[in-house]
């Protein structure tokens, strides 16, 4: 037996984007950020910031989309995913290890998230916490390989 899951709280650090596959599904992407607080050798409070590439697929990317924002405190929830493509420019191979959420939490309160709707120009914003859970697909209908070169973000 194993396992692949992956448990995020952390910070957008730019908005959503969503784009469609040639047959209609939805897939968001973004980044966020985790921090570590910790202490080095000489005692002095050291912070490190890891950022993680996101995925959402479906009706749960649809949602990200609509609600949730740069800066956005969030709950994700999934499993590590690498994917390996040629580079059109160069040929040479490239990688990319992202999180392919499944479950999504939004954290940021009602105030912060007007607050930073307000900065933003962002639209409508959530009046609350909310759980957003996708359907966990079987390995046969990952809709992952149907992205061809030209949906990747980066």
């Amino acid at each position: 037996m194993s396992v692949n899951k992956v448990i995020l709280v952390g910070r957008l650090g730019r908005d959503p984007e969503t784009r469609y596959t040639s047959s209609g599904q939805a897939v968001c992407n973004f980044t966020m950020a985790t921090d570590e607080s910790f202490k080095d050798r000489a005692g002095e409070r050291q912070k490190r910031t890891e950022w993680h590439r996101i995925v959402l697929w479906g009706k749960l990317a649809e949602i990200a989309q609509q609600y949730v924002k740069k800066g956005m405190l969030i709950y994700v929830e999934g499993r590590i995913q690498t994917r390996q493509w040629d580079d059109k420019n160069t040929g040479q191979k490239r990688t990319s290890v992202e999180i392919v959420g499944s479950v999504m939490r939004m954290l940021t309160s009602r105030a912060e998230s007007a607050a930073a709707g307000a900065s933003a120009g962002a639209g409508a914003t959530p009046s609350g916490p909310a759980d957003v859970e996708a359907p966990i697909p079987d390995d046969a209908a990952t809709p992952g390989p149907e992205i061809s070169d030209e949906d990747i973000p980066f």
